[in-house]
């Protein structure tokens, strides 16, 4: 599964977010996503992919593509499971 697979996988589980509305592209505040909703996000995301993610730089993510982005500069690959 890729990154992006699972960070689609956690708007959904955790967010309620339907993976037919996620696109790389698409940006948090398209899918009506607020500041909790992001923490919630990253959250999921530190406990799916064992990476620590900052406030910061949560508060830095504005699209679907940001977060894969972060992940992925985290060392995160194509493969990880």
């Amino acid at each position: 599964m890729t990154v992006y697979d699972r960070v689609v996988t956690i708007l959904n589980d955790r967010l309620g977010v339907p993976a037919e509305d996620v696109s790389p592209e698409t940006t948090f505040e398209q899918l009506d996503l607020d500041s909790l909703d992001l923490v919630e996000f990253a959250l999921g995301a530190e406990e799916s992919f064992g990476v620590r993610i900052s406030d910061d730089e949560a508060e830095g993510l504005r699209s679907v593509g940001d977060a894969v982005a972060l992940l992925e500069s985290k060392g995160l690959g194509v493969t990880q499971a």
